[in-house]
């Protein structure tokens, strides 16, 4: 956790407010394996980190309520009686949704004032919207003491995102996020939202991610186009989801559908196979298959499912091409955002600015590199 930015944010809440707050970290997350599983009631294969949210939160004696955002120097007022969402796309709606979902389940909050920063990269699709979601509902848990269950507090996280957002997600980012074991990744059911956790030893090797710094405005719309297209060839299938079918289950359909959906379906269908392969791999300490796996993932997502990008394409092929790669991937939607590239330690610098270079080279944009470790869940920092 990121110490200089913990004490900047008690600093200025002390002198905003004059009060001592209540601390809490709330972590991003990656997803080691499993893509766009999570809608198709599949499994997932996230990881809290070391970077997050740190909020600075008190209960306050005003008729207002209070938030101030660090990063963008930005305050925010509002009162608990009338809430209506911000301008589209304001980090305000993670905020107000939080307290609006509160308010429906039959809560009852006072004022409060919180101040917040983060270390999480921007469009790293590393779920800063979770980690701020699930920091705002456990401080307002404690604080009140609402007595919600975690299980509970992600459900009013994600429900936020749903109404004051706009954003339909899944329930891995808020998951992980709250529920983040250190050094362990979480097997998580899509279905069940229930998890397993796997201690990972990773040796003499480490995550690193890789940021293209793009965001191709593809993603969007390719990413409704895929869901309706799983929806629609679970209904041929006659399954709840595409986690219930089989490749051969699959093939008896093939004739029906188009090849490139056909493509779509298989590389859902596959990809839960890699979760499962993934999580025994980890269990035996094997990170060769590991990152075996990892490769065939993005294979899958290029050539299959087709959300990477050139940009994506470039970095998961340099890391192909060097031997100290045991494993790369795109992570997150697609069409921009980060490869998780699991490394040998030792040869991580001189890989990462060979790419650095190349890089630039052909996009004329900088990558940035960020060494991640996993994390414990949301917490109060004592």
């Amino acid at each position: 956790m990121n110490k200089e930015l913990l004490h900047k944010i008690k600093t200025n809440f002390g002198e905003k407010f004059d009060t001592k707050p209540l601390m809490i970290f709330s972590p991003g997350r990656i997803n080691i394996i499993g893509e766009h599983t999570d809608y198709n009631d599949g499994f997932v294969f996230p990881a809290a980190v070391d970077m997050g949210i740190i909020l600075a939160i008190q209960k306050s004696d005003s008729i207002i309520s209070t938030a101030y955002a660090l990063d963008k120097h930005e305050e925010l007022q509002f009162s608990l009686d009338e809430l209506k969402p911000s301008t589209e796309g304001s980090w305000e709606n993670y905020i107000k949704g939080v307290v609006a979902e509160i308010q429906k389940s039959g809560k009852t909050i006072g004022n409060f004032n919180l101040v917040f920063g983060g270390d999480i990269p921007g469009g790293a699709g590393m779920s800063s919207s979770a980690a701020l979601e699930n920091s705002v509902v456990f401080g307002l848990n404690i604080l009140f003491d609402l007595q919600l269950s975690k299980e509970e507090m992600i459900l009013i996280s994600q429900k936020a995102e749903h109404n004051y957002v706009g954003v339909k997600c899944g329930i891995m980012d808020q998951y992980a996020s709250m529920f983040g074991i250190k050094d362990n990744a979480l097997l998580l059911d899509c279905r069940t939202v229930k998890s397993k956790p796997y201690k990972i030893d990773f040796k003499s090797y480490q995550l690193i991610l890789i940021n293209t710094n793009v965001k191709h405005s593809l993603s969007d719309s390719a990413y409704n186009d895929r869901r309706s297209v799983c929806e629609s060839i679970s209904k041929m299938l006659d399954v709840q989801a595409l986690r219930d079918a089989t490749i051969n289950d699959l093939k008896k359909i093939q004739e029906q559908v188009t090849p490139a959906n056909y493509q779509k379906a298989l590389y859902i269908i596959q990809e839960n196979e890699r979760v499962i392969m993934a999580s025994k791999a980890i269990e035996e300490g094997n990170l060769n298959v590991l990152g075996e796996l990892l490769f065939d993932s993005h294979n899958g997502l290029q050539n299959q499912y087709k959300v990477s990008c050139d940009e994506l394409d470039f970095l998961v092929n340099k890391a192909k091409s060097n031997k100290h790669v045991l494993g790369a991937r795109m992570m997150g939607g697609g069409f921009g955002g980060c490869t998780i590239n699991l490394i040998s330690t030792e040869h991580t610098n001189a890989f990462t600015e060979d790419v650095a270079k190349n890089y630039k080279e052909k996009f004329n944009i900088d990558c940035t590199v960020h060494a991640i470790k996993l994390s414990d869940g949301t917490k109060i920092i004592e």
